[in-house]
């Protein structure tokens, strides 16, 4: 009698085990059965002013920036990126691979490409896009093309990357800016002749006129950026693109805050909705800076005590809030929920 009980302890125990792991095994199936925003979007291209998907629809990413990686590495890992694909909903995440200030990419290349493959690794991985900016005020020509050249070599086959060749140029004529993004332009075409490659224009990107006025040509899936910060930037720079989208110029805003343009100072929600609008309406892709610890308004997170990803409210300052909620806004949108 006790062998027959025991016999009939280990059915048991057999059956609940095998239960336990269908169960384990048909949740592992649906959560990679789920199709990821770049699966169902694919190769990214440009089509008159408008960035479209693989199958010629108008589509816009909505995402964030990590901060400068020679200050902020700490959120170039998996986990972060996991975190703000599954829990934000982001569909684009921004590697920004500092350039010219101590211990950036001039410095340390081989530390910066590790902090960027792990980004973009993340990226691929949870089946979202991924900028590679080149984040500097400067013109660094020889260095720029040995970066993009590394960088395309290893990921040109992917339909997740972005390429951003100058960040924000500031005191350099869009007469210079042009013939170093013509460079660059060829050096990764060399290479990568579909992925869409983001140009800056003089100012901080905010003489997008000048660029629309005077445009590169002889090139597929360009676009060109444009920066704001709502608390600084208003109408005017608003008429600027819509100028430049009236001449046919693509344009994608691949930095953005509801603060003062020096992150700090005040924020300004009326007119930062008065931009969402403005994008929205005229279907424009944007970043919102920044993933990153650092004491002012338009960061994210708390202060470096806080953790990588797994975010509760208390991690996360106002602004890191209002992007998420944003974000989970839009994402909820796309499904009709």
């Amino acid at each position: 009698m006790r062998k027959y009980f025991k016999t009939i302890l280990f059915i048991a125990v057999l059956a609940l085990f095998g239960l336990t792991t269908a169960c384990i095994v048909s949740s592992t199936i649906e959560k990679t059965e789920e199709t990821t925003i770049v699966e169902s979007n694919g190769f990214l291209s440009v089509k008159g002013n408008q960035m479209v998907n693989q199958n010629g629809d108008s589509f816009a990413l909505h995402g964030v920036s990590l901060g400068w990686h020679n200050w902020w590495p700490r959120f170039y890992n998996k986990g972060t990126i996991r975190w703000l694909t599954n829990d934000w909903k982001t569909t684009v995440v921004r590697a920004a691979i500092g350039v010219g200030p101590e211990n950036s990419y001039n410095d340390k290349p081989d530390e910066a490409l590790h902090l960027l493959y792990k980004v973009i690794d993340a990226a691929i991985d949870d089946g979202i896009y991924v900028i590679v900016d080149w984040h500097s005020h400067d013109i660094y020509l020889d260095e720029a093309k040995q970066f993009f050249t590394t960088v395309a070599t290893k990921y040109k086959d992917y339909p997740n990357i972005i390429y951003e060749i100058f960040n924000e140029p500031v005191f350099d004529s869009w007469t210079d800016v042009k013939a170093y993004s013509i460079e660059l332009i060829k050096t990764i075409r060399e290479i990568d002749s579909k992925n869409i490659i983001l140009v800056g224009t003089p100012h901080w990107d905010q003489d997008i006129h000048i660029a629309a006025d005077d445009p590169i040509i002889g090139f597929d899936n360009i676009m060109y950026t444009m920066h704001f910060y709502a608390a600084t930037h208003g109408q005017d720079l608003r008429d600027r693109t819509s100028y430049a989208l009236s001449k046919g110029i693509p344009i994608f805003v691949s930095e953005c805050a509801a603060t003062e343009a020096t992150g700090t100072g005040s924020f300004d929600m009326e007119e930062w909705k008065v931009w969402l609008n403005f994008m929205d309406q005229n279907k424009l892709s944007y970043v919102m800076w920044s993933v990153s610890d650092k004491d002012e308004l338009c960061s994210m997170v708390e202060n470096p005590s806080k953790p990588l990803s797994n975010w509760v409210d208390e991690d996360l300052k106002f602004w890191g809030k209002e992007v998420r909620n944003l974000l989970r806004q839009k994402w909820h949108q796309s499904k009709g929920l």
